[in-house]
Order: structure tokens, then C-alpha cells, then sequence
């Protein structure tokens, strides 16, 4: 058992002084309050680990790339296909292992990967049709951060029309194809949870919805949802209904599934996702000109809410919490449209991944801090709560996942230079 005492910590009932935190096999064994200073002590403010419930990990190779298109999500997406046509295994892990890296040391202490990058492309396949699947999980367990491999089944390039180009590398042919190769794959080893996703309503036809939502079984089901109007018309057009209430027919809808951006709903839409998850994307969303989605109107139906960095145009898990709460102010001309302790739950909403241990600092639970420096020219002055409004990344000191530190003094344990790692894979992937 390892002892820590916490100047300030986040507890299930909120912030408290002097916060003594037992640990022991990667689990909070105990926790007590105005506790005498002994054991290794965490200055600043300690957080549960913030989970990220959506990332493509290779996007983060368009940071700052993409800022001279005046376009729309639509022609955001030519760039992105552009770079899936070079990624490669061994590529896609180096650049993955320093992108987690990033996450992990922003805060995050969960991913998950929202992953539809299967195959050489050219209807060719890997001797391992899980290659790609692999070289993700190393890259997790190499930068020390919990994974959940969403695998995503794309199967056509909009409503009616055959994958082409970049999209062939994604698609398996078929829902059938698709399970079984989800079915083959085990990970090698690591903090690693498998789920399952439907990329869209206009990637896959409905006539295959159903074989994708029975091979989720209990597992995470996620889905990209009415991130664009386009898609909603289309999707009207074509079946005579919304993306969610076709996903609904073939049901979809279930406490385990997660809806993603979830931008442009209808009042019905949203009565039939309650009791379901829905993950928002605020730096995303911003970055393509997506919309405001309904958290607040969401929240109060009963719809579970999570965060996700989504295309990793920001890595920080801060931004993504207090975004939350600003696109609602933005939307609904009014201030505190979420209390602190609903942002928390929202970052900190692992279980949407199927990661139901981390999320509080409390006995029983899985023992992911996070430590914040609280005199940094950002944070100083901040009281408690408070602080997700004003800390950000690079405020972030000490980060521990299952009860292992894999950030201590703002350094990574095995990647010291994650900028230099960043740097070298994207432009091997861009020049």
C-alpha cells in the first residue's frame, strides 16, 4: 500500500483540504479528509484521470495543417483521406505512441479509438487483417494510457454509393466480413477494452445495422450522429426519417452505446437517446464549423454526457470541459448552464468506453490521478471547482493510471520528448 497525501483533491462530494488517498494494487483503498501531511505528497489539486471517448488518432497530423481551408467539413475530410492513403502499421504506431503521449499527459487516462483504418487498401488485405488493430494497442501500452479499440465498420461512401479512393481501406465488404475479423482479434496485452462502431448512417447501408449492432453485444457501440445537416437530409431523403431514428429501427439505442457530436437533432431524436450516452466534441466541432450541439437539452432528458478530442486539434482535456460549458452559454444567451459537478462527470465518463473502475477518487475505485499545478500564471487564484476554468495542458504535473505514475514532474516515463516525436512522424507522413 503507497500513501499520498493531496494539498486539495476532487472527491465525489467535492474539493477537499488535506486529502490522505491509500492505494494499492492499482486500486483507492482508502480515502480521509483533514488528514495530517505524510506519506509522498501531491501538491496543487488532484483530479480523477479525464477520459477521452473519442479520438482518430492519426488526424493529429492536420493540426495547423488545415487552417488556410475556407471549405466545410466536406472538404476538411479530402485532406484527412489524403494523409489515411500513407499511413502504414508501422507508422500509424509511432505516430499513435506519441499522440497518446500527448493525451496522457494533458490528463487523459483513458482513449477511445474510434478506428476505421483496416487495410492496405485496393481491396487487398494483411496477412493479419488486424494489423492495424495491433499496432494501436502497442502504441497505448507504450505510452501507459487505458485503450478502448472501437473498430468501426465502413462499408459505403455515402447513402447508395461504393467506397472509393481512401474509403477502400476501411471497408471489409460486408457487416458479416466485418464481424469476423473484429472476432478474431485479441489484444496482446495492456489496459485495453474492444467495442464496437458503426461510422455512420451513411456508411452503413441499413440493411446492415443490424449484424454490427448483435456483434457489439456487450460491448461499447459508438456512432458518429447527425454531425452534419447534410447528413440528416440525405438520410430523410433516402428512408424518410432522422439518422437516430433509423439507428433506433435497428436498435441501436442501449445503455452501452455512445452517440458522437450528436450536433443537429430533433426534439424526438433526442427522447430516444435517453438512458443512451452522447459524446461532444467542442474543439472539433469549433475547428469544422459543425454546430452547437444540445447538451444542455440532452442532460436534462436523461442522455448520459462524455467529451472526446474527436480530430485532436486539441489534446486538452480542460478545453474540451469548460467548452461544454461555453457553447451552452453561447447557444442559450445565458451563464451556468452546467455546475461544476456535471462538467466533472462528463470528462470524467470512462464508463461510456466500458472502463467502469476510474472516474472518482473513492474507495473501490481505480486509482487514475491527476495532478494540477494551482499557482501556475493560469490557475493562480482559482478556488477549487474553479480551476477547470482556468487550468489548461500544460498545467498538468503528475499523472497516474491504475495506479502507476506515467507523468511525474511534467515528464513522460519513456517518451521524454513528445513534441520531437510528434514533429518526426508528421512530417514523414506530410512531405
Amino acid at each position: 500500500m503507497t500513501a499520498y497525501w493531496c494539498e486539495r483533491a476532487w472527491l465525489p462530494d467535492g474539493v477537499a483540504d488535506g486529502v490522505r488517498v491509500e492505494v494499492a494494487d492499482g486500486v483507492i483503498t482508502a480515502v480521509s479528509t483533514g488528514a495530517p501531511r505524510a506519506g509522498t505528497v501531491l501538491s496543487g489539486l488532484v483530479v480523477p484521470g479525464f477520459a477521452n471517448t473519442h479520438s482518430h488518432a492519426f488526424h493529429r497530423a492536420l493540426r495547423g495543417r488545415t487552417h488556410d481551408d475556407r471549405g466545410s467539413f466536406w472538404t476538411w475530410r479530402d485532406r484527412m483521406y489524403a494523409l489515411a492513403e500513407r499511413l502504414q502499421p508501422d507508422s500509424y504506431y509511432r505516430l499513435a505512441r506519441a499522440v497518446y503521449a500527448e493525451m496522457v499527459s494533458a490528463g487523459y487516462t483513458s482513449v477511445a479509438e474510434f478506428h476505421y483504418l483496416h487495410h492496405p487498401g485496393g481491396g487487398q488485405r494483411y496477412a493479419d487483417p488486424n494489423e492495424f488493430s495491433h499496432a494501436l494497442v502497442a502504441a497505448a501500452v507504450d505510452a501507459g494510457i487505458r485503450l478502448t479499440l472501437l473498430d468501426v465498420c465502413y462499408l459505403a461512401g455515402g447513402f447508395e454509393q461504393p467506397t472509393a479512393g481512401a474509403q477502400r481501406r476501411f471497408d471489409d465488404g460486408d457487416a458479416d466480413a466485418w464481424a469476423r475479423r473484429v472476432e478474431s482479434f485479441r489484444p496482446a496485452a495492456g489496459l485495453v477494452v474492444t467495442g464496437a462502431a458503426i461510422h455512420s448512417v451513411r456508411a452503413v447501408p441499413v440493411d446492415q445495422l443490424p449484424t454490427v449492432v448483435a456483434a457489439a453485444a456487450d460491448r461499447p457501440l459508438h456512432v458518429h450522429l447527425s454531425e452534419q445537416p447534410r447528413e440528416n437530409a440525405e438520410c430523410r431523403q433516402r428512408y424518410g426519417c432522422t439518422p437516430t431514428q433509423l439507428l433506433a429501427s435497428a436498435g441501436a439505442w442501449t445503455p452501452r452505446s455512445v452517440a458522437v457530436h450528436a450536433t443537429h437533432l430533433e426534439p424526438a431524436d433526442i427522447t430516444a437517446l435517453a438512458g443512451s450516452w452522447v459524446c461532444l466534441c467542442p474543439s472539433t466541432e469549433s475547428d469544422l464549423g459543425d454546430g452547437i450541439g444540445p447538451a444542455r437539452r440532452l442532460a436534462d432528458a436523461g442522455v448520459r454526457l462524455c467529451l472526446g478530442s474527436d480530430s485532436n486539434a486539441v489534446v486538452d482535456p480542460w478545453f474540451e470541459t469548460r467548452a461544454l460549458e461555453w457553447h451552452e452559454r453561447l447557444a442559450a444567451g445565458r451563464r451556468g448552464r452546467f455546475e461544476p459537478v456535471e462538467l466533472l462527470s462528463a470528462a470524467t465518463g470512462h464508463a461510456a468506453s466500458g472502463w467502469f473502475g476510474p472516474g472518482e477518487i473513492a474507495p473501490g475505485r481505480e486509482a487514475d490521478l491527476v495532478v494540477v499545478d494551482t499557482g501556475s500564471p493560469r490557475t493562480a487564484g482559482a478556488d477549487g471547482a474553479g480551476t477547470l476554468y482556468a487550468a489548461t495542458a500544460s498545467d498538468v504535473t503528475d499523472v497516474m493510471v491504475a495506479g502507476r505514475w506515467v507523468v511525474r514532474g511534467r515528464v513522460h516515463r519513456d517518451i521524454t520528448d513528445i513534441a520531437a516525436a510528434l514533429a518526426t512522424e508528421i512530417a514523414a507522413l506530410t512531405t
